[in-house]
């Protein structure tokens, strides 16, 4: 069992099996004061009750199996059983057929565990408890594979919901602005929803920016091994666990440069949308100039509640709905909407003051030009 060197010691030693030199092995049966350490918790396999003489792992040729928490560990000297033949029994057959082969080979001349085994004694032992350690550590690589999956799976989805989340709020921020004009074009009043909504923007404008930030977290944060974190998930190139470890290849790039592309596409909308009471105006003109002449009568009302470009809009569509109103220009900067009616009709004052409450905003006369 000791390296060469240390053996030299002991090989005329009354303590030595191999005290005769060509006649091989013999068992000592009397006691002879040395102790077998079969914990895992210290390196020392071999000492003595009395006295500090003790005998390392390093110290010996052979591994002690029984000594070690990962790797093959051969259990049985005999017949080559060990925890790693052991799983793969388990793994293939769902069993582990290892006692039934130690005592059936045991009556053969070939047991020699007295002379061969670090502990000295029958490996059936050490075999049942090893079959024990191997069903249990299997339990846990399934255990690890699966809670991996699962935090995977978990991660893909909130990934996929910080993203939805992300577009639906900034287009509820937007709401205030686009679904009034939405509703004027398919001839729906919105009257008065943009100030309902404008009320609400503040609060859309934070939940967007809290699901990009956790969609930005998703996407970009350190990917941490599972072997870093003590899980061996990934012990061999034959046993692949697709689940626990971070695929690689181009497959893998792909799709997080996927992930990556989809994000700031993702960004772009919600930016898109969050800013679009800012610039519709660029898109839609708030009334006309040239519809306006100085052969109309004029009358200019001053407009409060106006938050967008939108809102003029909104505003000048509301207008034209009074009768008698032939023109309309809303001047957004201003907060002034500027109406013309036939010279042979007067401004309908009234009406275009309650036309612009319908709409949600509050007016009041400044001028009346004929």
């Amino acid at each position: 069992m000791l390296d060469d060197e240390l053996a030299e010691q002991y090989v005329t030693d009354s303590q030595s099996c191999c005290a005769t030199e060509g006649a091989g092995c013999a068992s000592i049966k009397e006691d002879t004061g040395w102790r077998f350490c079969p914990s895992q918790n210290c390196d020392v396999v071999y000492f003595t009750e009395q006295g500090d003489r003790q005998f390392t792992k390093s110290q010996l040729k052979v591994s002690v199996g029984v000594k070690e928490s990962s790797g093959e560990r051969l259990l049985c000297y005999c017949f080559g059983h060990s925890v790693g033949s052991i799983k793969e029994e388990l793994g293939t057959k769902n069993r582990s057929d290892a006692l039934d082969d130690i005592r059936a080979r045991m009556k053969d001349p070939g047991c020699h565990c007295e002379t061969s085994n670090p502990s000295g004694s029958c490996c059936l032992g050490s075999v049942t408890k090893g079959i024990a350690i191997a069903q249990e550590e299997m339990r846990m690589n399934d255990s690890t594979v699966t809670l991996a999956s699962t935090v995977q799976s978990s991660t893909g989805r909130g990934e996929v919901i910080a993203k939805i989340g992300t577009i639906v709020s900034a287009i509820m921020a937007s709401a205030c602005c686009w679904l009034p004009l939405l509703m004027l074009a398919v001839g729906v009043s919105g009257a008065g929803i943009a100030a309902t909504l404008e009320t609400y923007r503040p609060l859309f404008m934070v939940v967007t920016f809290g699901f990009l930030g956790a969609a930005f977290y998703f996407t970009y944060r350190p990917k941490i091994a599972s072997a870093e974190a003590g899980h061996d998930c990934c012990p061999t190139e034959s046993a692949k666990a697709e689940d626990c470890c971070a695929p690689t290849g181009k497959h893998r790039f792909s799709m997080m440069a996927l992930n990556k592309v989809m994000l700031w596409g993702v960004t772009v909308l919600a930016v898109a949308f969050l800013f679009f009471p800012s610039y519709v105006g660029v898109f839609l003109r708030a009334g006309d100039d040239e519809g306006l002449s100085e052969s109309m009568n004029q009358a200019i009302f001053k407009i409060e509640g106006m938050t967008c470009e939108g809102c003029s809009s909104i505003l000048a569509e509301a207008i034209k709905t009074v009768p008698g109103i032939v023109a309309v220009n809303v001047n957004y900067e201003a907060r002034e909407a500027t109406v013309g009616t036939e010279t042979c009709c007067a401004v309908p004052e009234i009406e275009v003051l309650e036309a612009i409450k319908l709409a949600g905003f509050k007016g009041k006369q400044l001028s009346l030009e004929k």
